[in-house]
């Protein structure tokens, strides 16, 4: 078998810069076959996927990937920590991949590993800084970099490394790389023009959220110039069976409805959640009418808006503190979203190589089969994630899609 790329990625939705990273990375690799694990139906920024997990499966397979995994929704929305770490967790229990690739600001791997070294390894003096740091009040991202940046004492070099989206889930999959000991050899590629924020675009490469503010706008003569022909044709169809989820306002009558039916202790049991949080998120919640009116009221230095929207997630999915450390406490399944020929002969030799690995290719056959009571547990919060996210179609929201869609072949 010839050798293997894993790309971690949301693909939401897959466009220009997407192809770019893919090709480049086969290209600098010079891989055969490449697996993609992907974020289901919400996003690890706290938001609602522009469109469902198997639409995402079949635009990356259309371009080039050869096997779709889902990343369980207790990672995929997790801290970039738990993402990072129940990406690399699958991949590397794979026993097949041999390069990950990842899209960062930088491509200076040296500069990354030394952000990765200190993080796992956690010495005294950078503990400390970091203490330090969280007690003036700010986030913890913005303490993380502060202190990293007092203990390696190289500001002009390191500055604006660990405030980078990208470099900061970089530097999570590197760390995850030391602590399983993994064999994956990992490449970075250099982001293509855009910013993973930016609103802008630049010939045909936009970033995922500008491509998002776009589809708002309905200017889909700029989208067909900044997404591949299939990506366009995917969301175009979406587009027009209202199967498209713009953004987590979909879901805030529910989601505050659900903060004003919950008790102070089931508050600070989501997680995220500390410091007296739960006490604000209530009041918040039983005087405002909308999650932009609830952020803005809560949004201080010391929480990201991020943060906030993961915890508004974690509300409407019933995801607690318990859920998450099981998460951490366990190695997923390999949750099957699509493949092409190359990628049912990788399936082929996972299965050779990894007997005991759980592989669900059907949710019915793998219910009635496992005996793993956390896997099963994991598995119902991505069936509810579903269940919950095609309430917010216009028309068609079915439920139990988990069971009655095949995965996507091509």
């Amino acid at each position: 078998m010839g050798k293997v790329l894993g790309i971690v990625a949301e693909y939401n939705p897959f466009h220009n810069g997407h192809l770019y990273h893919l090709e480049k990375s086969k290209a600098e690799t010079k891989c055969t076959y490449t697996i993609s694990v992907i974020g289901g139906n919400f996003t690890q920024r706290g938001n609602t996927s522009l469109v469902d997990k198997w639409c995402k499966a079949q635009m990356a397979l259309e371009n080039g990937i050869d096997l779709v995994i889902e990343l369980p929704v207790l990672y995929c929305i997790s801290s970039a920590e738990n993402f990072a770490e129940g990406s690399i967790k699958i991949l590397n229990s794979l026993n097949v991949v041999d390069y990950i690739s990842f899209g960062a600001e930088t491509s200076n791997l040296d500069i990354l590993n030394k952000f990765a070294s200190v993080l796992y390894e956690e010495p005294e003096e950078y503990k400390s800084l970091l203490t330090h740091e969280l007690s003036k009040g700010i986030s913890y991202p913005k303490a993380r970099e502060n202190a990293l940046m007092l203990y390696l004492n190289d500001v002009g070099r390191f500055e604006n490394i660990v405030s980078s989206p990208n470099n900061i889930l970089a530097i999570e999959y590197l760390k995850c790389l030391k602590k399983y000991n993994s064999n994956i050899t990992p490449i970075s590629i250099t982001r293509y023009k855009s910013d993973y924020n930016s609103i802008n675009s630049s010939n045909n490469i936009a970033s995922a959220t500008a491509i998002r503010n776009i589809i708002k706008n309905n200017d889909f003569d700029t989208l067909r110039n900044l997404v591949p022909e299939s990506s366009y044709s995917i969301l175009m169809d979406n587009i027009k069976t209202g199967h498209v989820l713009p953004d987590l306002s979909v879901f805030e009558k529910i989601i505050i409805y659900k903060l004003r039916k919950m008790s102070i202790q089931e508050i600070a049991n989501l997680p995220d959640v500390n410091e007296g949080l739960e006490y604000a998120i209530k009041n918040t919640a039983n005087s405002c009418n909308s999650i932009i009116e609830f952020l803005n009221i809560i949004k201080t230095k010391r929480y990201t808006n991020t943060r906030i929207q993961r915890i508004l997630l974690y509300t409407l999915l019933g995801i607690t503190k318990k859920d998450i450390l099981m998460s951490k406490q366990n190695i997923p399944y390999l949750r099957v979203l699509g493949f092409n020929e190359h990628g049912k002969h990788i399936i082929s030799q996972i299965s050779k190589l990894n007997p005991q690995l759980p592989i669900i290719v059907s949710v019915k056959k793998f219910q009635e089969t496992n005996t793993n009571k956390n896997l099963s547990l994991m598995l119902d919060f991505d069936i509810n994630a579903t269940n919950i996210y095609t309430v917010g179609y216009d028309y068609d929201s079915c439920s139990n899609l988990d069971f009655t869609h095949k995965p996507i072949i091509i």
